[in-house]
């Protein structure tokens, strides 16, 4: 089959009454390169170069913006139901690679006014389906006391972080935090009040991140990580002071803490010059995660 030429792709796309993106994922904050004019008519802003998150984020909300930068870290394909302006989606996200290619390079993401089924009913179906397809996929990332992403799930998305970072010359930020005392404050109030402290400990982490395209997890019992693409130290320290406090500010009771009779936590920062590091992305998480 003979190539299409590429104005011609251009018109097809510019004539899509579908609202879409074209974003590029194998840069720093997946920058738009592609929104057709459907797209410009709901948002009417321009986006070409905004990250693809911030756009999402301020288009619906900022979970959606969350979801859809775990997807895209992924690779997967996915649809994801979304309002704006009053107006109900299904937002398609869809991988677009070469047959040469590793991983994909670029994704598509189309606003789709209808399931594709004629039938509430029929849309109701397709929607749980969705939602099935999204939870098998959460159990085998996601932490199952926080809801945040396991080790391994971080895993991948550092290494994909990564690759990206070293391709642009440029640097990833990880800041681990440790719950202090931690052991005492579950022999005071049991497992499950030590996972509901887990829980509110990483909403708070959460909610401080300062982009869609930060990154928490919770690797192992008593630590969460952050990975931002921040490059300053000092600001990355200030951020996770910030943290810091929001979870003092909780005000969760530990009588046993000897420095405060709060639950607190420590942090160290880390910032990595992806480009003139000689270990590999994996080793390198793997050396920061084993210090305790």
């Amino acid at each position: 089959m003979k190539t299409v030429n590429r104005k011609i792709l251009e018109q097809v796309i510019a004539a899509t009454t579908e609202p879409l993106l074209v974003v590029r994922i194998d840069r720093p904050d997946w920058p738009v390169v592609l929104a057709n004019p459907a797209f410009t008519s709901i948002t009417g802003d321009e986006v070409l170069q905004k990250p693809f998150a911030d756009v999402i984020e301020a288009l619906a909300n900022r979970e959606l913006a969350l979801e859809v930068s775990e997807t895209v870290r992924s690779q997967q394909e996915a649809s994801l139901p979304v309002e704006s302006n009053s107006r109900e989606y299904l937002l398609a996200l869809k991988p677009l690679s070469l047959p040469n290619e590793e991983s994909a390079r670029f994704y598509a993401a189309i606003w789709r006014s209808g399931t594709g089924s004629g039938t509430a009913e029929g849309a109701e179906m397709h929607h749980a389906l969705l939602k099935a397809k999204r939870r098998i996929r959460d159990l085998s990332r996601d932490d199952p006391v926080t809801g945040l992403l396991n080790g391994r799930a971080f895993a991948d998305v550092f290494e994909h972080d990564w690759a990206v970072a070293a391709r642009e010359k440029g640097k990833l930020s990880l800041v681990t935090f440790t719950l202090e005392e931690f052991d005492a404050y579950v022999e005071v109030f049991g497992r499950h009040a030590a996972d509901s402290c887990l829980r509110q400990v990483g909403r708070a982490i959460r909610r401080c991140l300062r982009r869609a395209s930060d990154v928490v997890a919770r690797p192992d019992g008593q630590r969460f990580v952050v990975l931002s693409h921040a490059t300053d130290e000092d600001g990355t320290r200030e951020f996770a002071r910030k943290i810091s406090s929001s979870v003092r500010e909780l005000g969760l009771h530990h009588p046993r803490a000897r420095s405060s009779k709060f639950v607190t936590v420590s942090f160290d920062v880390s910032v990595a010059n992806v480009s003139l590091e000689q270990r590999q992305a994996k080793a390198f998480l793997t050396e920061l995660l084993s210090v305790k």
